[in-house]
């Protein structure tokens, strides 16, 4: 379930989905979503960030930080991107 955001959060997702783009090379036209999110599953840390880039046409791409959204730095974030993402199955329109 997602987190209220607070202003700082807000601001951190900005910066965040800001430098997604720069480090995917993503247009204007992408999708960038920063969620921050309570995990229920065992083992799972309680707060985790899911970071998902939806393109015009094609899968969905997303890749999960089992941290909270004010622990992510740029590096760690340069790092998870890096990794192959899990996609949706099946394109957008």
């Amino acid at each position: 379930m997602p987190r209220p955001a607070t202003p700082r959060l807000a601001a951190l997702s900005t910066a965040l989905k800001s430098r997604t783009r720069e480090l995917l090379a993503l247009t204007d036209d992408d999708i960038v979503m920063i969620r921050q999110l309570d995990c229920t599953e065992p083992g799972c840390p309680p707060v985790e960030t899911v970071v998902a880039v939806l393109p015009p046409s094609g899968a969905t791409r997303r890749w999960t930080l089992h941290h909270p959204l004010d622990e992510i730095t740029p590096e760690l974030l340069a790092h998870a991107l890096a990794e192959s993402p899990g996609t949706d199955e099946g394109e957008r329109p």
